[in-house]
């Protein structure tokens, strides 16, 4: 019935009212707390976009690993940041790579912990980009290159001077060699990686690199290598985005050419990423995961709306830097502006949340 009998704000008068009638709730076993770790002992540097998070030699690490799960934080993703880089991320999955040697030590230190491994190569690649990189050649025709440029449309007295600005510009991009990333070279190794990261003690594997096929090929090699049991948390849905700016100064992982648009996601697609997800689940991820997360609320939405397995949201860096650096100035509550963050992803439907703000809303909430 219609005012006045109905007066929605009657069960909103208090805050004992507030929470009976709550539809969505947040508690610290949602949360999952990123890391950066880096080689070397006693290290603790902050990201200077990122205030609050650091850098963390394995000792840092192991130190925070204890705050986190005293916290009632029951997961950390690890990131690493490897004291040398080649073409082919030999520090991903090399035996005694610095996520694997975190591993282990966090293993030793904070059992209880469930550990997440990103499994992506760009930290570890000299060029930044997270497969394989080749050389390609786009030779392309004076007169093609004429064509695209208008030349056929100018006046005759100005063709030629059109021409010879065709003829430069086709020149200087020969010049410059042309880069793709090699899909089936760099899923070999990701699951390499994945492989090596399980047994060094990673509980979950959570691929992020958005190449096609991955999810299949690393639930084989890890099959084969008798770790069966490793769920995969496929970032299945991970788009092209702006709000990713912060990380690469914390992992050191900006691509050195070009960007990453040919693997990851156009953010105008919600129906190819639920395309994307149904193929990471077709090739056997146990679970699935949004990224960005509030710039794709409906994509968040409408995975769990569609699939009956475990949802993830990433609160990536330049949410979180973005909130800070409004706080910093005084423009926004902080906390109030965290948590409302925090349950608007909850509310879409993702019952995992990585954030950087773990720590803080945890705090909140005991």
């Amino acid at each position: 019935m219609a005012f006045p009998v109905t007066r929605l704000r009657r069960l909103r008068r208090t805050d004992q009212l507030r929470n009976m009638v709550r539809e969505t709730s947040l508690t610290p076993d949602a949360l999952v707390y990123p890391m950066f770790v880096c080689p070397g002992k006693g290290v603790r540097k902050e990201v200077r976009s990122m205030p609050g998070v650091f850098n963390l030699s394995i000792d840092e690490a192991a130190k925070e690993a204890q705050e986190v799960h005293s916290l009632g934080v029951p997961s950390v993703i690890l990131f690493g940041l490897p004291g040398e880089k080649d073409d082919v991320a030999t520090g991903a999955w090399a035996e005694d790579g610095i996520v694997q040697q975190a591993a282990r030590a966090l293993k030793r230190e904070v059992p209880g912990l469930i550990l997440m491994g990103d499994v992506c190569l760009c930290e570890y690649m000299s060029h930044g980009h997270c497969g394989i990189v080749r050389k390609t050649a786009t030779p392309q025709s004076l007169g093609a290159a004429a064509i695209a440029m208008g030349v056929t449309n100018v006046a005759p007295e100005e063709r030629k001077r059109a021409i010879d600005k065709a003829a430069a510009a086709i020149t200087a991009r020969l010049a410059q060699p042309q880069f793709e990333i090699d899909n089936d070279a760099s899923v070999e190794l990701l699951a390499r990686t994945s492989v090596s990261l399980a047994r060094a003690g990673i509980d979950i594997i959570a691929p992020s690199d958005m190449m096609d096929g991955r999810v299949a090929a690393i639930r084989r090699n890890l099959d084969e290598a008798g770790l069966m049991n490793t769920p995969i948390l496929s970032y299945a849905a991970k788009f092209a985005s702006g709000f990713y700016g912060p990380f690469r100064e914390a992992a050191d992982s900006a691509p050195q050419f070009g960007d990453r648009r040919s693997y990851q996601m156009d953010g105008a697609n919600l129906r190819e990423a639920m395309r994307e997800i149904e193929l990471d689940i077709e090739e056997g991820a146990d679970m699935i995961m949004v990224k960005p997360a509030m710039p794709y609320l409906d994509v968040i939405a409408a995975a769990r709306e569609r699939f009956d397995v475990p949802l993830a949201a990433y609160q990536v860096s330049g949410e979180y830097a973005m909130i800070e650096a409004a706080a910093r100035n005084g423009w926004i509550e902080r906390d109030r502006v965290m948590m409302e963050s925090l349950l608007s992803m909850r509310r879409a439907g993702a019952g995992i949340i990585i954030t950087y703000f773990a720590k803080d809303a945890a705090r909140l909430l005991a």
